[in-house]
């Protein structure tokens, strides 16, 4: 986060030390002083400080005071670089649902801003930085990947235009990550109708992913399985073309040597279709 641009530097840190410690209540038997006596420039500064000083964890203590900035000098200029550190705070925190509150906030309320386009990336890593592990709830991954392409297609000379690219990217492959997942545990219970549902899912709607090619072997697995010839040989076609090199084509190779068969396009099904756009130069 650059600060130059979404905050001014501390001016007197004795100030504001001195502020932190009115604020919170000062020497014993000593009145505290109310946040309403204090100019917008004084309590965003404690608010800097506050952000500074504690750990990730308790950064929403600093979101609470920056808060109060927006809340007494609602039309101020310092409420509004407020209201996006207190997005910046309450993710820093890891709360995320306020992190989205604060940053959407901004955009609608200064969508012509500088800081429109971080405001617009917090709200996507809001999202993005709870689908770690691929058992997570995929709804916030389509929840991601839809933050960042706004990232991408509103912001594209952004500094956070990059980063939510590669971002979206690792997100599109956690959703190809749960396909596969779930189509292995249906292959290995034996149901293979169901396995295919899901690496048909892949192989079409995520091939850009890394997962494409062991969907294409799953599919030779599951079509070999099931007495299809026809489709896992094409499966294997078209595996052999884009992924000759991989282990899983080795793999497929073997499986259908085993069996007296050879990769090759048959019939007329998905794989079929496919395969011949693949060789019109149409793929997907």
């Amino acid at each position: 986060m650059r600060r130059g641009r979404l905050g001014l530097k501390l001016i007197g840190m004795g100030l504001a030390l001195a502020l932190l410690s009115a604020c919170g209540g000062g020497e014993r038997g000593r009145k505290a002083k109310p946040i309403e006596a204090y100019s917008a420039r004084e309590l965003y500064q404690q608010a800097e400080l506050r952000l500074e000083s504690l750990p990730p964890k308790k950064a929403g203590k600093a979101a609470e005071l920056f808060a109060e900035v927006e809340r007494l000098y609602p039309y101020s200029e310092w409420a509004r670089r407020a209201l996006i550190m207190q997005a910046f705070a309450y993710h820093k925190a890891r709360d995320y649902e306020n992190a989205r509150a604060a940053a959407q906030r901004f955009l609608d309320f200064y969508p012509a801003d500088e800081d429109a386009a971080y405001a617009q990336y917090l709200l996507a890593l809001s999202y993005y930085d709870q689908i770690d592990l691929v058992g997570r709830d995929q709804g916030l991954t389509f929840q991601a990947l839809q933050a960042l392409r706004t990232v991408i297609e509103r912001y594209p000379d952004s500094d956070y235009a990059r980063s939510a690219i590669l971002k979206f990217d690792l997100a599109f492959d956690h959703l190809a990550a749960k396909e596969m997942e779930i189509g292995r545990y249906y292959l290995k219970q034996g149901h293979y109708g169901a396995a295919i549902n899901r690496f048909r899912v892949v192989v079409e709607q995520f091939q850009t992913t890394s997962h494409t090619p062991e969907a294409l072997h799953r599919l030779v697995e599951s079509y070999l399985a099931l007495g299809l010839d026809d489709e896992a040989r094409t499966a294997a076609a078209i595996l052999g073309y884009n992924y000759g090199g991989s282990v899983w084509y080795r793999d497929s190779y073997d499986l259908l040597k085993g069996r007296g068969l050879k990769p090759e396009a048959r019939g007329n099904g998905w794989l079929a279709k496919i395969y011949r756009q693949m060789i019109k130069g149409e793929w997907l």
